[in-house]
């Protein structure tokens, strides 16, 4: 199974529920204390990237200090989205073990799904596919490529290979909108000048970024108005977190 480098720092409990401890640097601090202390923070920047209309606000699901910071996988992440009815045809589409969302949350108003990928560095953005069962690496090539195929892409790399973490949520995203036809938005979430593991400019990000996307066949792509970036910095979220 495909299973990621995982930050579950407690044991899966039912549906993929990963409970995670109040975390102390990285990505994973950021996404916890943006969530729960400046949610409005974070709606403001996914409104200013068109994801949010005006005068809506977004219900985060997930990362919740009141539900053990937990993170949500597989099934676990459609029941905590509410959309259980595609659970056969997500298991049918990806294998145990898929992404392990940093972030999920809904905007009740329009059933409109954000889905939350968050780096704070850039070595974070290489990642490979570990799985070892023939099925499962059968059917994540076989996903991977219907993607590929939909979004006519002509990638430089093997996806899976190079930039899994990605290439899986975007196939995710691609899960949602074009086979079971859900309204869904694919935030990455990039952390500026992380004081607490390796600081990473603005223009550090940016400039690696726009190699991914070459690499990844990604510069332009049908998909671009759904998959959106914000950039922001740690320290706004400290002056802007509740007290």
């Amino acid at each position: 199974m495909c299973r990621e480098s995982s930050r579950a720092d407690g044991l899966a409990m039912n549906h993929g529920r990963y409970p995670q401890k109040e975390a102390k640097k990285g990505s994973q601090k950021w996404i916890q204390k943006l969530v729960n202390n400046c949610p409005d923070l974070l709606d403001g920047y996914i409104r200013e990237v068109g994801g949010l209309q005006s005068g809506h606000s977004i219900t985060w699901l997930s990362p919740l200090k009141e539900d053990q910071f937990a993170e949500y996988r597989d099934t676990g992440f459609l029941l905590r989205l509410d959309l259980k009815e595609h659970a056969n045809a997500l298991s049918l589409f990806w294998p145990k073990g898929g992404p392990q969302w940093d972030g999920l949350g809904v905007d009740k108003q329009i059933k409109r799904y954000f889905l939350l990928e968050a780096k704070a560095n850039i070595p974070e953005l290489v990642t490979k596919c570990n799985a070892k069962e023939l099925k499962s690496i059968q059917r994540i090539e076989s996903s991977l490529t219907q993607v590929q195929t939909y979004l006519e892409n002509q990638s430089l790399v093997q996806w899976s290979k190079v930039f899994y973490q990605y290439a899986n949520r975007i196939a995710h995203l691609y899960f949602l909108r074009e086979i079971v036809k859900v309204d869904a938005f694919l935030i990455f979430v990039y952390f500026e000048n992380d004081f607490t593991h390796i600081v990473t400019s603005h223009e550090a990000w940016q400039g690696a970024l726009l190699l991914q996307k070459r690499l990844m066949g990604l510069s332009e792509h049908k998909f671009q108005k759904f998959i959106q970036e914000i950039f922001i910095d740690v320290k706004e979220i400290e002056s802007n977190s509740i007290k």
